[in-house]
């Protein structure tokens, strides 16, 4: 390789490496553009039923099968039960047959993860980018599109129909 091949190179990558840091930041800047609603346990004991509560403030889960959610099959937007942001499209849905409603992807920056060790074993946690109320796991074993599934806990979401 001669040096003005390597120069074009370099540059290139340089390109390359600057175009995913605006993406990056991009996305970034998506997510930041969410304001944080921060309140105390007292207010979202008045705001939330005692199951939201255990789900979305304690971290809980609730039992397979419990929510309507899971067999909701309209039209519309999935959003956080304590503040209203939106979280799943419906078209993201799917029938995992886990027993909680399941998604194959989210908003972009409408979520942020950690990393959960409750079970021991590491899971990714992921919780309302607006309010922080625990939503439910990601898991690499959803459908070909993304591969994920965002097993979601039905009482942490309201579903929203499109008008018709």
């Amino acid at each position: 390789m001669n040096r003005r091949s390597f120069i074009k190179l370099v540059a290139g990558g340089a390109g390359v490496f600057v175009l995913s840091r605006f993406i990056v930041s991009e996305q970034a800047m998506a997510a930041e553009h969410i304001e944080k609603i921060s309140k105390s346990n007292a207010e979202w004991k008045k705001l939330l039923t005692p199951e939201q509560y255990y789900v979305l403030r304690e971290e809980g889960t609730e039992r397979a099968n419990s929510s309507p959610l899971d067999h909701e099959k309209r039209n519309g937007m999935f959003a956080c039960v304590a503040c209203g942001l939106e979280l799943f499209p419906s078209k993201y849905k799917y029938e995992s047959g886990t027993g909680w409603p399941s998604f194959y992807d989210v908003l972009p920056g409408h979520v942020e993860t950690r990393t959960d060790f409750k079970l021991f074993l590491p899971r990714t946690e992921y919780h309302c980018a607006r309010c922080g109320g625990h939503q439910g796991h990601v898991f690499k074993d959803g459908p070909p599109s993304t591969g994920l599934r965002y097993c979601n806990n039905g009482v942490a979401l309201k579903f929203i129909p499109d008008k018709a």
